[in-house]
C-alpha cells in the first residue's frame, strides 16, 4: 500500500500564545494562562474568538503524550488555530507526572475515569460547551487514554481521534460502551509506539493496534466486514461503519508524529455524521 508523505512531528511544532476570548475566561477565573481546578486535577481551556454557534459551542479535548505539559499544548499554534477556525473550545487536561493512568499503564496515580467525569462537568458548568459536541483526541499515551475512555466511558463523547496510541495489555475482551465514531491515526514507521506493539520494561506492553481494533470490530459486528478505502491527504484509511457509527484506521508513512489536520479531519467528518 502506497502512502503519501509530509509528516510533521509533534515535537517540532512551535508553540505560541494566541488571544483567547478574554471576557469569558476572566469570568470563569481560568483559561489559557491559569488552569481550571477540579478535585482530581486540572485542565486548561482556550475559547474561540468567533464561536461557531450563538449559544453553546463544541469542544476538542486534547490529551498530551508522555511527559507532556498541558500548559504548552494549549498554546500549540496548530491546535489553537484548528480550534479557532472551527469555532470550538480547545480543552487540555494535565496528566499526573505527565502521564495517564489507564489499564495496563506503568502509571497508576489517579482514577482517570473519575477525573474526566469531574472535568466534563466543570467545563460545561463554567463555559458554554455543548456536552453532545465533544471530540476527544490524544497523542501517544494520550491516544491510549482516548482508547480507554472510548471503551469505558464512550457515551460521554461524540467521537474519538487517538493518534499513535491504542490499548496496552491486557486488551479488554469487550467494552462496556458501544462503538462511537473512532478515528485512529498511526505511522507505519512508528518506532516509539509500533503498530505491532512492544514491551515497556519487564511488566508492561503496548498492544498490537490491529488487536485493539478487533475489540471494536467484534463488538459492532464488523469483524468479517470489508472496509471502504479512502485517501485523505497524506492518510490512507480503512473505514468500517455500523448503523451510523464509524471505525477508522488511517495510516501515514511517517513515524511517531501528529498533525492538527488529522484532528480537523475527524472533527469535520464527525460533524457531518452527526448532522451538526
Amino acid at each position: 500500500m502506497s502512502l503519501l508523505t509530509s509528516v510533521i512531528t509533534f515535537a517540532s511544532v512551535a508553540f505560541s500564545s494566541l488571544t483567547p476570548n478574554v471576557s469569558m475566561a476572566d469570568e470563569a477565573g481560568c483559561g489559557v494562562n491559569t488552569p481550571c481546578q477540579v478535585e482530581s486535577g486540572e485542565y486548561y481551556i482556550a475559547l474561540p474568538d468567533k464561536p461557531a454557534d450563538v449559544g453553546q459551542i463544541g469542544a476538542i479535548i486534547y490529551l498530551h503524550g508522555w511527559k507532556g505539559k498541558a500548559s504548552q499544548a494549549v498554546n500549540n499554534k496548530a491546535l489553537r488555530r484548528l480550534a479557532n477556525e472551527l469555532g470550538v473550545a480547545l480543552v487540555v487536561p494535565q496528566g499526573v507526572g505527565g502521564s495517564w493512568s489507564y489499564p495496563g499503564s506503568p502509571s497508576q496515580d489517579r482514577d482517570e475515569f473519575a477525573f474526566f467525569d469531574e472535568m466534563l462537568s466543570d467545563v460545561s458548568d463554567r463555559f458554554p460547551v455543548d456536552r453532545d459536541k465533544i471530540l476527544l483526541a490524544g497523542f501517544s499515551m494520550g491516544g491510549s487514554m482516548v482508547w480507554n475512555l472510548a471503551c469505558y466511558q464512550g457515551e460521554n463523547y461524540a467521537g474519538f481521534a487517538p493518534i499513535a496510541g491504542a490499548f496496552w495489555d491486557p486488551i479488554p475482551q469487550e467494552c462496556p460502551s458501544p462503538l462511537t465514531n473512532l478515528y485512529h491515526t498511526h505511522g507505519i514507521e512508528d518506532k516509539t509506539v509500533p503498530m505491532v506493539g512492544r514491551a515497556i520494561g519487564a511488566n508492561w506492553r503496548q498492544s498490537d493496534v490491529f488487536d485493539s481494533l478487533d475489540v471494536w470490530k467484534r463488538q459492532a459486528g464488523l469483524y468479517r466486514t470489508e472496509p471502504t478505502s479512502v485517501i485523505a491527504g497524506d492518510l490512507e484509511c480503512d473505514v468500517w461503519s455500523s448503523e451510523g457509527e464509524k471505525l477508522e484506521l488511517c495510516l501515514h508513512d511517517g513515524g511517531h508524529s501528529m498533525k492538527a489536520n488529522w484532528i480537523r479531519r475527524a472533527w469535520l467528518d464527525l460533524a457531518n455524521t452527526k448532522h451538526w
